[in-house]
């Protein structure tokens, strides 16, 4: 893929769904790491695997960020049985049918583009690791908090930056915002269950209404109500 092509940002849902990680030293444990805390069922397929991966593959508790679904694990929490299964061998070519989502982090060339072929022989998606030019898809750096996912791309050009700005993100963005989007999600059922649309509220208007300083400062209660406030005006 020619990165200077425009992107079109997705978020897959992977949970219980099946994903191939080509490789499996250091690049290949975030990989794999990632994919588990979506949910995903991941087979490793490399002659060497780094020891955190199959630490990951025989249960064993992993340190994380929280991810949501039921299959994913919490943070210290052990991936659910079968989650990873790791195959110490070479990649065979055609063994991206059948997956949803392929990632290659072997480092070689080769093995890369073989992968990134096969993908585009079946339609299956392929991320190689800082290689774009072998990509049908690439991997932005992300931050979740709680039901907040942040991404930050830059199209392949610069991981570091992307990287960077993962971190800055990382320090605005505490639990507070976990806490509003639960009282907007509320809020927007109750607004469902009376028959109503919710797409002619102003919701803007009210998040700049200083609902979540209310969160910031525990006192929720006074948040719900400023909202409803702020929705029953806009309803009028």
């Amino acid at each position: 893929m020619p990165v200077d092509e425009p992107l079109y940002p997705v978020n897959l849902l992977l949970a219980g769904r099946s994903c191939l990680v080509v490789g499996g030293g250091r690049v290949a444990v975030g990989k794999v790491r990632g994919l588990v805390e979506a949910g995903a069922r991941v087979t490793v397929v490399a002659p060497e695997v780094d020891e955190r991966i199959l630490a990951m593959a025989a249960g064993e508790p992993q340190p994380g960020s929280p991810a949501l679904g039921a299959t994913s694990p919490e943070p210290g929490e052990a991936a659910p049985a079968g989650t990873v299964v790791v195959e110490r061998r070479p990649y065979r070519q055609g063994e991206v049918a059948g997956h949803r989502l392929v990632i290659a982090a072997t480092g070689d060339t080769a093995v890369n583009q073989q992968v990134y072929d096969d993908g585009e022989d079946v339609g299956v998606w392929v991320n190689s690791a800082d290689d774009p030019e072998r990509c049908s898809v690439i991997l932005p750096a992300r931050v979740r908090q709680g039901r907040l996912t942040v991404t930050v791309s830059t199209a392949g050009h610069s991981p570091a930056v992307a990287s960077w700005l993962r971190a800055r993100l990382a320090d605005e963005l505490g639990p507070e915002y976990d806490e509003l989007i639960g009282l907007l999600s509320e809020a927007r059922e109750e607004v469902r269950a009376r028959g109503h649309s919710t797409e002619l509220l102003d919701w803007r208007a009210a998040l700049d209404s200083g609902i979540l300083d209310l969160v910031r400062a525990g006192r929720l209660e006074d948040a719900k109500e400023r909202l409803r406030a702020c929705l029953s005006s806009s309803s009028d």
